[in-house]
């Protein structure tokens, strides 16, 4: 089973360089991505729409007015958790996206961590003795990993 990422994006197109984000996305496993454009005013959704057309594992949700964070965070997973069968979804917030160079570093980065990433549920359900609801089970994956590197 699969762990989902959303990565909220807004405004990044000069952060995008489509070719490396695809040689990335393309070496992880078992990690759907879903990139949430959240009404940018340039070409941030035609260039995520131009990945996700070229990988597999890559879809992409389009919000045609401007939500708050939490609010694009949960457009991500009501879509992904609809879409397919996932362990978990984590997220990652147009602020922590913009830490990084790029989106390319960003999954360069979440590429090296995957398998921290996906451990991530086995560690929550063994502290947990009910079964949470899906946005109680969003994770911030920076958070996580911070807390766990």
């Amino acid at each position: 089973m699969k762990t989902g990422i959303i990565i909220i994006c807004y405004n990044n197109e000069y952060e995008i360089d489509k070719d490396i984000c695809i040689k990335y996305i393309n070496d992880v496993r078992d990690i759907e991505f879903c990139l949430v454009n959240n009404n940018s005013e340039d070409n941030t959704f035609e260039l995520l729409k131009d990945i996700s057309e070229t990988c597999k594992n890559v879809s992409v949700v389009n919000i045609n007015k401007y939500k708050s964070s939490r609010l694009a965070i949960k457009a991500g997973a009501r879509f992904m958790f609809n879409e397919y069968n996932l362990k978990q979804i984590g997220f990652i917030t147009t602020n922590t996206f913009c830490k990084f160079e790029n989106l390319g570093m960003l999954i360069k980065f979440i590429q090296d961590n995957q398998l921290n990433i996906l451990k991530y549920n086995e560690k929550i359900l063994n502290v947990k003795e009910t079964k949470l609801t899906l946005f109680q089970s969003l994770f911030s994956v920076m958070d996580y990993l911070a807390k766990n590197n």
